[in-house]
């Protein structure tokens, strides 16, 4: 087995995924297609890390012993907390430079490119998905019901949900 490859196995899964079981996918793909764990492993794994104390993510560490013992428990525990580690880094790093008119012009205009994606992703959302003026109703009553901030999202998207079932059904 290559404890390079094992590593970075581990550390790709933990910086494309937000903790938990989200790291799952890539472990379970990755692991069993390079014939190195079997899905045992996994429910083992999470059942012990679902009884231990601390985080859910920690159950990697636990698939990390069960296919490499004490080794592939260090280098998953170290390929978990990586990404946290580097995280607190660079935010030690802005917090220092975040006065700077460069860093402040540098910050506004990606905050207005992420609108403009969102709002160019919107509209192609919306060209696609209203065909006629019962649905323009629904997106409205839902964005007047939202912008109010007085309906919770899943009640909106109930509401939404049974008047397009409503309209469109009969």
């Amino acid at each position: 087995m290559n404890a390079w490859l094992f590593f970075w196995l581990f550390l790709k899964a933990s910086l494309f995924s937000t903790g938990g079981l989200g790291n799952l996918p890539f472990l379970n793909q990755d692991l069993v297609a390079l014939g190195w764990a079997h899905p045992a492993d996994f429910v083992t794994a999470i059942a012990v890390g679902n009884l231990s104390p601390g985080p859910t993510g920690l159950w990697s560490v636990s698939l990390g012993y069960l296919v490499y013992g004490w080794p592939g428990a260090g280098l998953a525990l170290l390929a978990l907390s990586l990404p946290p580690l580097l995280i607190l880094l660079v935010a030690a790093s802005y917090n220092r430079i975040e006065h700077q008119p460069l860093v402040q012009d540098y910050t506004r205009g990606l905050s207005l490119g992420v609108i403009g994606l969102t709002l160019a992703v919107s509209w192609s959302l919306l060209q696609s998905s209203i065909a006629d003026w019962q649905g323009l109703l629904i997106m409205l009553a839902a964005l007047g019901m939202a912008l109010s901030r007085k309906v919770p999202i899943l009640v909106i998207l109930l509401l939404s949900a049974l008047a397009g079932y409503f309209i469109y059904a009969f």
